[in-house]
C-alpha cells in the first residue's frame, strides 16, 4: 500500500467519524425539539385554561358602561415629547376592576368641533403598567398628520396632549380586550413596535413582578433612540433581573445609537426587528410571542414566525393602524373548512348607505376589513370587540362572530370588526 493510499483511508476514517458525530448531533438535537413542542402542546392546553377562567372572572368583576376617572397625574416619557402617560383614578374611590396584562381602556371624549361645541369620540388606548390597586395608566402618542397627505393629525390623541390636564375628568369603559399574556411559566418573547410598546411594558412589569423566575425576553422596535419610552426604568429592569433580556432594534439610529457605551444595559442592533434576529438570538425553547405594533411589521413577522415553525397558538397578537393581520394557517384551515361544509362559496354583502354590494369569501377577513379593502370607511376604535365603535345596524341576513365580543351590541346591531357573513347580508354603512 503507497502512502498515498494510505493517507486516503486516514482521511475516509476521519470524514466517516465526523459523519457520524453529526448525525448523533442531529438526532439529539431532533429528540429534543420533538420533546419541547410535546410540552409545548401540553403547557397550551393548561394556560388557555388557566387565562380562560381568570378572563371570565376579570370580566364578571368589571363595571358596565362610563365610569368617572380623575387625571391624577401627566408625565412625558421619551426625549423627543411625544409620548405621555395619564395616571388615573376613580373619582367614586370604590376599588378598581383588575385586568389581565395587555388589555386596554376605551374612553369616551367630548372634543371640541371645528364648527363649535363638541364631538363625542370613542378610542381606545392599551394599558400600560401591570394592575396596580388604586390607579391605571396608559402612554399615548402623538399622532401627527401623515407627512405628504391631506389628513389631520390624530384628534384623539392630540386632544390628550394638549387639552387633558391634571384634575380633569374622564369617562372611562372597564378594562377589556382579548391580547394580554398566560400565566404559564413558559418563556416568553415580546416585541414592540413604537407605540407598540404600551402593552408589552403591561406585560412586563406584571411579569417581573408576579413571575419574577419567568424567562422575558424584550424586542422593542423604533426609528432611534429619541423614540424610546421610559427607557430608563427598561434599563433599571435589566440590572435587577438577570432573566430580562433587553434588545432595541433602530431603524434610522442618531449618530449618538451608533456608538458603543459599555454603560448602557440591553443590547442594541441597527436594524428593524425581524425573524432572522430573532433565530440568531434565542435560545432553542417553547416560547409565546406576544407582538404589538403597526401592521407592515405583523404582516412581515407573523408569516415569517409561522414558517419558521412556531405554532399557532403560541403566536398572540395586535395590529394598530388600518387593517389588521390575518395568520396563513388560519385562513387556509377555515378555507379548507368553508369548502368542505361546502360553503366556499361567495356571500353577497350589500353596504346601504354606500350603494356597494360586494362577494365576501372566506380569507377575507372580517367585514370591517372587507369594508376597508373596498374603500367604505367605517368608525372603528379596538378592532376587538371591545369599544363598539363599528357598531352596524344589520337590516337583513344574520353573521358569525370570529370571538366573543367585550362590548354586547344593540339588538339588530353587529361589531364588523369581529364578524363575517354567515348569510347574504345588508348592513347599514
Amino acid at each position: 500500500m503507497t502512502s498515498l493510499y494510505l493517507l486516503l483511508w486516514i482521511a475516509g476514517g476521519i470524514l466517516l467519524q465526523i459523519a457520524v458525530y453529526l448525525g448523533i448531533c442531529f438526532w439529539h438535537h431532533w429528540q429534543a425539539y420533538q420533546a419541547l413542542r410535546h410540552i409545548a402542546a401540553e403547557s397550551d392546553i393548561a394556560a388557555t385554561s388557566e387565562v380562560s377562567i381568570e378572563a371570565q372572572e376579570i370580566t364578571a368583576a368589571a363595571w358596565s358602561g362610563l365610569r368617572t376617572f380623575r387625571v391624577e397625574r401627566k408625565a412625558l416619557e421619551d426625549a423627543a415629547g411625544q409620548i405621555c402617560s395619564f395616571h388615573l383614578k376613580p373619582e367614586d374611590g370604590r376599588p378598581l376592576a383588575p385586568f389581565l396584562p395587555g388589555q386596554f381602556l376605551t374612553f369616551r371624549l367630548d372634543i371640541p368641533a371645528s364648527q363649535g361645541g363638541t364631538e363625542s369620540v370613542i378610542r381606545c388606548y392599551s394599558l400600560s403598567d401591570a394592575p396596580q390597586q388604586n390607579t391605571y395608566r396608559v402612554s399615548i402618542k402623538r399622532a401627527p398628520a401623515p407627512a405628504g397627505k391631506q389628513v389631520a393629525p390624530g384628534v384623539s390623541s392630540n386632544y390628550f396632549h394638549d387639552y387633558v390636564k391634571e384634575g380633569n375628568l374622564l369617562q372611562v369603559r372597564a378594562p377589556s380586550g382579548h391580547f394580554y399574556i398566560d400565566r404559564s411559566e413558559s418563556p416568553v418573547v415580546l416585541i414592540g413596535g413604537g407605540i407598540g410598546i404600551t402593552p408589552m411594558l403591561s406585560m412586563l412589569n406584571w411579569c417581573l413582578t408576579v413571575q419574577p423566575a419567568r424567562e422575558v425576553w424584550l424586542f422593542y422596535g423604533v426609528r432611534n433612540s429619541s423614540e424610546l419610552m421610559m427607557k430608563s426604568h427598561l434599563q433599571d429592569l435589566v440590572g435587577a433581573h438577570s432573566n430580562f433580556h433587553l434588545h432595541l432594534c433602530f431603524s434610522d439610529p442618531l449618530a449618538t445609537d451608533l456608538v458603543d457605551n459599555p454603560a448602557r444595559q440591553g443590547q442594541h442592533h441597527h436594524s428593524r426587528v425581524d425573524v432572522a434576529l430573532l433565530r440568531r438570538l434565542l435560545p432553542l425553547k417553547p416560547y409565546h410571542f406576544h407582538i404589538c405594533g403597526p401592521t407592515p411589521m405583523l404582516a412581515s413577522l407573523v408569516p415569517a414566525l409561522e414558517d419558521w415553525g412556531v405554532p399557532d397558538g403560541r403566536i398572540h397578537f395586535e395590529a394598530f393602524g388600518p387593517a389588521s393581520v390575518t395568520r396563513k394557517k388560519s385562513a387556509a384551515a377555515r378555507a379548507s373548512a368553508s369548502i368542505a361544509d361546502g360553503n366556499g362559496d361567495a356571500v353577497m354583502v350589500l353596504f346601504a348607505k354606500s350603494g356597494k354590494q360586494l362577494p365576501w369569501q372566506p380569507g377575507m377577513g372580517s367585514l370591517l376589513e372587507f369594508a376597508e379593502a373596498n374603500g367604505i370607511a367605517v368608525n372603528s376604535g379596538c378592532r376587538a370587540g371591545g369599544c363598539g365603535s363599528c357598531q352596524t345596524s344589520i337590516r337583513t341576513g344574520e353573521v358569525a362572530y370570529t370571538q366573543s365580543p367585550d362590548f354586547d351590541p344593540e339588538p339588530g346591531n353587529c361589531l364588523l370588526c369581529v364578524c363575517t357573513p354567515k348569510t347574504a347580508v345588508t348592513l347599514e354603512v
